[in-house]
């Protein structure tokens, strides 16, 4: 925190040798000041400011010639009425007073604070610098005066105070005196209790109050009175001072007064009225009296089947509400609504404002199916009541069910199929993916190969256009609704000079078909699935001249339906090693410049990314860093023209399972040596995949 020291201008009204200060705060210096003062000099400061305050006095430098009883130069403060101190010298002594660190606080809202000298200042004294300011004053702490001081609470506050009353309390005119405020108090519940004010402390003087109890035609009201009972009286005038006055319908009770008890008062009205009197002396301790209700009596009640009454009790009288409920796994059924409480209600007439409903049974109804899955009840009549238990499971082999519970869903008391494990969150039935339900033999090479065992590669999809359907790309499943291929077998071919992609660019989705459990190139298998492409979805960071994420999504309109020649593969949970093995499959031509008869496929191994980026460098080729390549040194295995899109799979022996590696992508002819084929790499952009597709394994 930064202090910052202003200076004080001070404007005041000269009147001879007397100053006269009315500032809040202000700063007081001797003539000269800092310089010696001179002699023969008599100042005379008055300081006034508002009522409510007080002034406070102290010196920051003090130097007067000292002296005997300060007789011959001195500071003396004063009020109206008496010094309070005079200074002189540099420091105390047993005959002078300096003032040193003292604070002088003036009684009242007056000050004055002279200075003298006589006719020398041979040493040169320089005076004094003294500050005042107006401090408040605490009224509530420091006023003794009993007619001054507040009735109930008393509130300082910067130049004043002020007085309040506690709750029920009006203050007065004099804004010190408190008078008990009780004119008009309404009782409407069917219970209470009312008392004198201040009650067993002695009730305030000069009060009124008037007590009100007011309840529906068909109650009466009954008072009882407490034992302490005490008001003031006379003994030989009837409750001439103090007094209480019941009336009640066209009854009056009282006036009573005196130490006895009224005891229980029966009004025999649903209407009393209560006032009480006090005169402006006394100190009596009051009265408390307590009230009840009573009216018509109604039936007694009886619980519904599988339900219960709240509150349950031997009678019912006019007002009463009783609230039906049922047991757990039960509602209310009224007027072919089902709910969870009724509430019926005693009236005057002694009758019940409605039946007792029944309880029926919850019905969790039929529970939701679960997509590629199916539900199983607990019953053989398939019922969804209350505690009825059904069983989710997914299609056998080709679906997995996420989470794996093991408990079933049970219908709760709040009418939800409920299960231990999730609550009422459904299960997922995912595909499964990378197990082939035939086993791989040997291998052979793509190029100069032989066919693929039919069912060994239930991933892979053949893209042909739905002109001719020839085929020119390959794609692998990914889940049920999904195929991952290369973004530039979905685009047509552009002008060397321009080589911008546009959405005119792109294949349209009915442009093509998208064939899954496919093995023989042209000709129709009877495990084949035709389906239509929805959406297609390229890389955002695909480059066409440079194949750099050459990556695309293809969208089905239709979910393929999972069998042992159509089942997904699993996306990458870990990026392919140089000398990895990976299967490459395809329907691309062969060294003999035409199509296979069938599917075929190789086991070929990674190539270290500097070894192959070594390679084509020389060929004025670029190999980033989203490529793999795969291949051998000496050629003779390799994907071919019809291959771009189709699958790079590794096998991981941790998972047990076929994962996408790569996508085939581009190369530099089929085969030959020191060239090998480039994959787009799967891995670096399986958060994309999943981000677009929604697949997650």
């Amino acid at each position: 925190m930064r202090f910052y020291l202003f200076t004080l201008f001070l404007w005041f009204l000269c009147e001879g040798d007397v100053i006269v200060l009315r500032e809040m705060y202000g700063e007081i210096r001797t003539p000269s000041f800092p310089d010696s003062y001179p002699s023969e000099t008599e100042v005379t400061w008055n300081i006034t400011v508002p009522e409510g305050f007080r002034i406070k006095l102290y010196f920051i430098h003090f130097d007067l010639e000292p002296s005997y009883l300060c007789e011959y130069d001195y500071a003396k403060v004063e009020t109206d009425e008496q010094i309070l101190s005079v200074f002189c010298g540099r420091e105390s002594t047993d005959t002078e007073q300096a003032p040193g660190q003292q604070v002088l606080v003036s009684p009242g809202n007056f000050l004055s604070l002279t200075f003298r000298s006589d006719f020398s200042n041979e040493e040169r004294y320089t005076g004094f610098d003294a500050h005042y300011s107006a401090v408040d004053v605490d009224e509530c702490a420091e006023r003794n005066d009993e007619d001054m001081v507040c009735d109930h609470h008393c509130h300082n506050y910067i130049g004043g105070f002020y007085c309040s009353c506690r709750f029920g309390y009006l203050l007065h005119s004099d804004n010190r005196t408190c008078k008990v405020e009780c004119s008009d108090n309404l009782y409407t519940q069917r219970s209470g209790t009312i008392s004198s004010a201040d009650y067993p402390s002695p009730y305030p003087k000069s009060s009124d109050c008037l007590y009100r109890i007011e309840l529906e035609e068909g109650f009466v009201v009954n008072l009882h009175f407490d034992d302490n009972f005490d008001i003031e009286d006379h003994p030989e005038v009837s409750c001439p001072y103090d007094y209480l006055k019941i009336k009640a319908g066209k009854t009056e009770f009282g006036p009573i007064c005196g130490e006895k008890s009224p005891g229980r008062i029966e009004t025999g009205s649903n209407s009393v009225q209560i006032l009480f009197h006090s005169d402006n002396s006394g100190e009596n301790g009051g009265w408390r009296l307590s009230y009840t209700v009573t009216g018509v009596s109604c039936p007694d009640l009886r619980p519904p089947t599988n339900g219960k009454i709240e509150p349950s009790q031997s009678e019912y009288t006019f007002k009463d509400q009783a609230v039906i409920a049922c047991n757990p796994g039960y509602r209310i059924i009224k007027d072919n609504l089902e709910m969870e409480s009724f509430q019926i209600e005693c009236r005057k007439d002694g009758r019940w404002s409605n039946e007792v409903p029944r309880c029926q049974i919850v019905n969790c109804n039929s529970p939701k199916e679960l997509e590629n899955g199916y539900v199983t009840f607990s019953t053989p009549e398939n019922t969804t009541t209350y505690q009825s238990t059904v069983t989710y499971s997914c299609q056998e082999r080709y679906y997995s069910m996420i989470p794996n519970i093991t408990a079933g869903y049970t219908c709760d008391a709040n009418g939800v199929w409920m299960n231990s494990e999730i609550g009422v969150k459904l299960p997922v039935c995912q595909p499964v993916c990378g197990l082939p339900q035939f086993s791989r033999s040997k291998l052979a090479r793509i190029s100069r190969g032989n066919t693929a065992k039919r069912g060994i590669s239930p991933w892979i999809a053949m893209l042909s256009f739905a002109v001719n359907n020839r085929p020119f790309c390959g794609g692998s499943l990914i889940g049920d609704k999904w195929i991952v291929t290369a973004a530039h077998c979905l685009h047509h071919e552009l002008e060397q000079e321009n080589n911008v992609l546009t959405q005119a660019d792109l294949f349209t989705p009915s442009s093509f078909n998208i064939i899954l459990g496919k093995h023989r190139t042209l000709k129709t298998d009877d495990t084949e699935q035709a389906l239509q492409a929805r959406k297609l979805i390229l890389h955002p960071e695909y480059n066409s001249s440079t194949f750099q994420n050459d990556l695309a999504l293809v969208e089905l309109s239709h979910k393929a339906s999972l069998n042992n020649y159509v089942m997904p593969v699993c996306l990458p949970k870990v990026e392919v090693q140089p000398d990895d093995f990976v299967v490459v499959s395809g329907w691309g031509k062969q060294f003999l410049k035409r199509l296979p008869e069938a599917l075929m496929e190789i086991e070929i191994p990674v190539v270290a990314h500097d070894v192959c980026k070594a390679s084509y460098i020389k060929m004025g080729k670029v190999l980033t860093e989203d490529m793999i390549c795969a291949g051998l040194r000496e050629g003779g295995q390799d994907a071919c023209s019809g291959d771009s899109g189709g699958p790079m799979v590794a096998f991981s022996p941790q998972t047990n399972n076929w994962y996408l590696a790569g996508t085939v992508s581009w190369g530099v002819g089929c085969g030959e040596s020191n060239k090998y084929g480039v994959y787009s790499n799967v891995y670096k952009n399986v958060d994309w995949i999943k981000k677009e597709s929604g697949v997650k394994y």
